[in-house]
């Protein structure tokens, strides 16, 4: 029967299938997908199929793993050039900002943003608590939002607290399958909390969930939404380091830069020393913000560390 992840402790999981029901399942041998070098073997999003067990009520074994479409990583917080799978087979993902208490940072937003491209999920920007902005922090959004709308992303300014700018998140959510993402206390669960009334988070409360093999870190969890879709709530990430890259790939994932690159004299540029660069050329001439440009040579210092990996 085939089913859905909702939520994954490592070693258990929360899988609802075709019918609605609900069933705390096991992985029935070992994965290995696609090559995939991961901790953890299934995620939120993953289709799956399971065999109900027998003389357990509610719990059932999975015996395979359909082909994701996309997923979203990170690095393993355990295991340096391991990755850890977020989640998979997103419609798109919602990263929550905010300018003040706390400050999201440019690299972070463009740390985000080059994951995502890199595997072709759609991205969102939403910054948070604009009832406590100031002039200050409105010039700011309004300078960033500029900025990444000019590169093809969808960025919105709201008040959880205030229910301010929140018309339109409905609409954007309606029947897709939609990662939120964001540091801890940018508003994340406030935001959940608003979409989803409390009787409808069932996910949490399935009778007999087992914890055994539950790991320390705190996994993601998918939501059904009242109106159609699914959202799904990610712990707040604190650093976001980007795995299986190398160097030369990662200009390909920062839209400004991707379009100048067959003007750049060497094929295997990295637009640091190399002459008549054009990317380099373009930050001169300010058609690539500076800003920009230097999340991409600290990002790309990151990955001289990692290795790439």
């Amino acid at each position: 029967m085939k089913a859905l992840v909702y939520k994954s402790t490592g070693s258990w999981y929360i899988v609802k299938d075709e019918t609605g029901k609900f069933h705390n399942a096991r992985i029935k041998g070992v994965f290995k997908i696609d090559g995939i070098t991961s901790t953890n073997p299934l995620a939120v999003g993953d289709w799956v199929n399971i065999e109900a067990e027998e003389g357990t009520e509610g719990s059932a074994m999975i015996d395979e793993i359909f082909p994701r479409f996309n997923y979203i990583n990170r690095q393993s917080p355990r295991v340096k050039y391991q990755q850890h799978i977020i989640a998979a087979n997103l419609d798109q993902s919602i990263l929550i900002a905010t300018l003040k208490e706390p400050r999201t940072s440019r690299g972070f937003i463009d740390r985000f943003l080059v994951v995502c491209e890199m595997y072709h999920v759609p991205a969102i920007l939403l910054f948070n608590k604009t009832d406590i902005y100031r002039e200050k922090e409105w010039a700011v959004y309004e300078a960033l939002s500029a900025v990444y709308q000019s590169l093809g992303y969808q960025v919105y300014a709201v008040s959880v607290e205030k229910q301010s700018g929140l018309e339109t998140l409905g609409a954007l959510l309606q029947d897709k399958t939609t990662l939120i993402s964001g540091h801890s206390g940018v508003g994340k669960s406030s935001l959940i909390n608003r979409l989803l009334p409390q009787e409808g988070i069932k996910t949490q409360d399935v009778s007999g969930w087992s914890g055994k093999g539950m790991h320390t870190t705190t996994f993601a969890t998918m939501y059904d939404l009242p109106a159609g879709g699914r959202i799904i709530d990610t712990p707040g990430i604190r650093e976001l380091a980007i795995t299986n890259l190398e160097r030369e790939e990662l200009s390909h994932y920062f839209p400004e830069m991707r379009e100048r690159l067959k003007d750049c004299q060497y094929n295997n540029c990295i637009h640091v020393n190399e002459p008549k660069c054009a990317v380099k050329q373009a930050v001169a001439d300010g058609d690539i913000q500076e800003e920009r440009y230097i999340s991409y040579l600290n990002i790309l210092e990151s990955l001289n560390e990692n290795k790439g990996y």
